[in-house]
């Protein structure tokens, strides 16, 4: 009679812990939008783990000054990269799954528009990126 008691808890205590992976796991899907916003002279905004795609995009476009592009990313990183000999000159960015290819692509299209001593100015990953 008691292994029978200590097996109900067992798989009582499985089923609860089973219940509460699986939610944790829908949280953080749901929280998997984020947004990159840059411009020049090195302004930028950025925003990660919102709902929704547009309200990660707001806020990012709120965080940036001046004339801002914004782009949104899903499960990844964005990275910006300015000039530093002339902050207000070339920039890049990128958005990929992983920081480090998003750093990389970053720094490079910095170079691509002509930048000399290009250098990261913000970084962001959402859930899982």
């Amino acid at each position: 009679m008691a292994s029978t008691i200590v097996a109900r808890r067992c798989a009582m205590f499985f089923f609860a812990l089973s219940v509460c992976v699986t939610g944790a796991r829908h949280i953080t899907d749901a929280h998997a939008a984020g947004a990159i916003a840059v411009g020049k002279c090195g302004a930028y905004g950025q925003a990660f783990d919102y709902v929704a795609e547009h309200e990660a995009r707001a806020a990012a476009q709120k965080q940036c000054k001046g004339d801002c592009t914004t782009v949104t990313m899903k499960r990844a990183c964005a990275a910006m990269s300015v000039d530093l000999s002339n902050p207000c000159g070339a920039y890049g960015y990128a958005v990929k799954p992983k920081i480090s290819a998003s750093l990389n692509a970053a720094t490079r299209e910095c170079y691509k528009y002509g930048g000399k001593e290009c250098v990261i100015r913000a970084w962001a990953c959402d859930a899982k990126g």
